[in-house]
């Protein structure tokens, strides 16, 4: 945005802190996901409160093309030191991802304070954040593969919650 085009990098973060959303989102890295770049850039964009990589710390930058020098980035070395992080907050783990109990996200009523949280590419969520999530939501396909890239999805699920809590509320 042109908007912040002279402004110093505190300036910017501190506006942006005034204005975020209260949703989270939540990758677990287990096997060093190159996604995870790409899910801080479009959390940025949608002006999530914080993102939470669950596992390894380390994780592909590139694809945030800078954004995490302005999207808070909180690491959690296992699922049990984030579910307790989370339920300390009061936030409710929503899990996003294809299992026998999951709903559909086009007719789930996401909660206003949630953890989006999305699993590595291919395997998905684990059995432990299947566990202590509220709900899992699938995204509906029509195509023949059996999932969509998980950056994707956490895009769909962003603008998901925006479309309920947000929508048509301009930043200033």
């Amino acid at each position: 945005m042109d908007k912040y085009r002279y402004w110093k990098h505190e300036a910017i973060v501190a506006d942006l802190d005034a204005h975020r959303h209260d949703f989270h989102i939540a990758i677990e890295n287990w096997q060093h996901d190159l996604n995870i770049g790409t899910v801080v850039r479009t959390a940025n964009a949608f002006l999530a409160k914080e993102v939470h990589i669950i596992g390894r710390r380390r994780w592909n930058r590139r694809g945030a093309m800078v954004t995490d020098r302005y999207q808070h980035v909180r690491h959690h070395p296992t699922v049990e030191d984030f579910v307790e992080w989370a339920q300390g907050e009061g936030l409710a783990i929503i899990g996003i991802d294809i299992f026998p109990d999951s709903v559909p996200l086009e007719t789930y009523e996401l909660p206003r304070n949630c953890v989006l949280v999305f699993g590595q590419e291919g395997p998905g969520l684990t059995p432990e954040v299947h566990d202590a999530a509220v709900a899992t939501l699938s995204i509906e396909q029509y195509g023949s593969t059996r999932s969509m890239n998980a950056a994707s999805a956490a895009a769909i699920a962003m603008h998901a919650w925006i479309r309920r809590h947000n929508f048509g509320q301009r930043v200033s």
